[in-house]
């Protein structure tokens, strides 16, 4: 007869016990540089919303078809400087405009993730006649 108490179970192991290996902590990869492609789409989107223009609008302004100036907007085609030259027109902007906007977004970003406080771009480019 057993030592037991009755209704206990007994528990053999399979294998002895051992601690996990240590794992190395995992790296957090360095955050991605933004695509040229989805700057310029934000600022093209960010400008058609800030004046209350429809995508439809736009693209018929630009005469480029609105599935496309939609996928633009949203970086996931990469437009030529025609298409981008167009679309700006359509808004107001020159192809000069749009970039410089872009590239000031880029530094926006680059800030932002260095922990720096800058005031973001929000539509509405202002023009200075020197």
């Amino acid at each position: 007869m057993s030592n037991q108490a009755p209704n206990q179970a007994r528990v053999i192991p399979l294998r002895p016990h051992e601690p996990a290996p240590h794992l190395p902590e995992p790296q957090v990869p360095a955050p991605k540089e933004p695509l040229w492609r989805d700057l310029v789409g934000d600022v093209l989107r960010r400008e058609r919303l800030v004046q209350e223009r429809t995508l439809k609008d736009v693209a018929d302004a630009a005469r480029i078809s609105m599935p496309y100036l939609s996928e633009v907007e949203r970086g996931r085609k990469e437009a030529s400087s025609e298409v981008l030259a167009a679309a700006a027109h359509a808004l107001g902007l020159d192809l000069g405009d749009l970039l410089s906007l872009a590239g000031d977004e880029l530094s926006q970003r680059r800030n932002r993730r260095q922990g720096r406080v800058t005031s973001p771009y929000n539509g509405q480019l202002s023009l200075v006649a020197a």
